[in-house]
């Protein structure tokens, strides 16, 4: 089983913030099989193992399992702001949409895209600024069990550095964390994203 091996650019915000998901569930999740089945890949097994040996390595440098999940968090968000160039260039989606959208290409197109499994959105709240990215299946933790001196650690929290990094890229600030996740016993894995702030580009200032 191979991977998507995404290209990372720049991070820059040019033509991003046209990005805010779509709505048409179906098309959504094409655009991240037919992606998937056209971008360059890498052996699933070669990944999980790789990134087990850089969390094996955190672990070794810092003791503390909360430091380690801020880190792997930092690492994804670094991933995050540079993936944005490579989504939308493989998707092609441009239509300002809604936050609700933007969960949904997430979920459906975006997890497809890169780490070829299946997720949906759910447990929406009340006032619709928060909602669950569910998935059951994860590459990332491929061969993986969680001693007991690291049960506080969330393995894949690399994940949520990357929805918090692309989002912001499209001017959304989100808090994002782990609720639920297999390796701790959960019968499923949950991200839990929440919007804070919706940033409005400023036109430059006028010239004198």
């Amino acid at each position: 089983e191979l991977l998507q091996l995404p290209r990372l650019g720049g991070g820059h915000l040019t033509d991003k913030a046209k990005f805010r998901g779509h709505s048409d569930q179906p098309t959504i999740s094409k655009i991240g099989e037919v992606a998937f089945a056209r971008g360059e890949r890498i052996n699933v097994e070669i990944f999980a193992l790789t990134y087990g040996s850089i969390v094996r390595q955190l672990l070794e440098d810092h003791e503390d399992v909360d430091k380690v999940n801020e880190q792997l968090e930092m690492m994804g968000y670094n991933i995050g702001v540079r993936l944005v160039d490579d989504f939308l260039a493989k998707s092609r989606i441009t239509s300002c949409y809604s936050f609700h959208d933007s969960a949904e290409v997430i979920a459906r197109a975006a997890f497809r895209m890169y780490l070829g499994i299946n997720a949906y959105v759910g447990n929406w709240s009340e006032n619709r600024r928060s909602f669950g990215i569910v998935f059951e299946d994860n590459p990332l933790t491929l061969f993986t069990e969680l001693p007991e001196s690291s049960k506080g650690l969330w393995y894949a929290n690399t994940l949520t550095g990357v929805i918090r990094g692309a989002l912001e890229m499209v001017q959304m600030i989100v808090e994002c964390k782990y609720v639920r996740c297999v390796l701790r016993g959960d019968d499923t894995n949950e991200i839990r994203v929440s919007l804070k702030e919706i940033l409005v580009e400023q036109p430059p200032p006028d010239e004198e």
